[in-house]
């Protein structure tokens, strides 16, 4: 299973990093190891990738990507302390608006930190690596 946090501010910016692999823009996460709950592996993951700790809040959705067969859970996270750094897997960490994080991250990413902020979760979505399937 993979888990992300959607990691908020109080002045509404939300946490992305830069992928070194790829170079995409994305919320940080990974795969959640056998001994650790959801919970727990958000908060490692988002620690690992960005130096930042988090308390982390309600899942927020659900979302399947078809063409990878990987499910991901997104967390809503709050920062509770810490300093952005990158790591092996990140070559940038920032605090986007969500203005920014639609310039930046492509849709199957974007919408997973937009619909932590709509308060109207948890969502579920699936998605072909490029874009979002439609809804019924």
């Amino acid at each position: 299973m993979s888990v992300a946090g959607a990691v908020v501010r109080e002045d509404g910016r939300l946490l992305a990093i830069r992928r070194a692999d790829n170079g995409t823009w994305e919320l940080p996460g990974g795969v959640q190891e056998l001994e650790e709950s959801p919970e727990q592996g958000v908060s490692r993951e988002v620690w690992e990738e960005t130096g930042i700790h988090v308390e982390v809040d309600p899942l927020t959705g659900v979302y399947e990507n078809t063409a990878r067969g990987i499910v991901a859970m997104v967390f809503r996270c709050k920062p509770s302390w810490g300093t952005e750094r990158t790591s092996a897997e990140s070559t940038a960490v920032d605090w986007l608006t969500p203005e920014q994080i639609t310039e930046r991250m492509s849709e199957v990413y974007a919408i997973r930190l937009l619909d932590a902020l709509d308060g109207a979760g948890p969502h579920m979505r699936s998605h072909d690596d490029r874009r979002l399937a439609q809804t019924p």
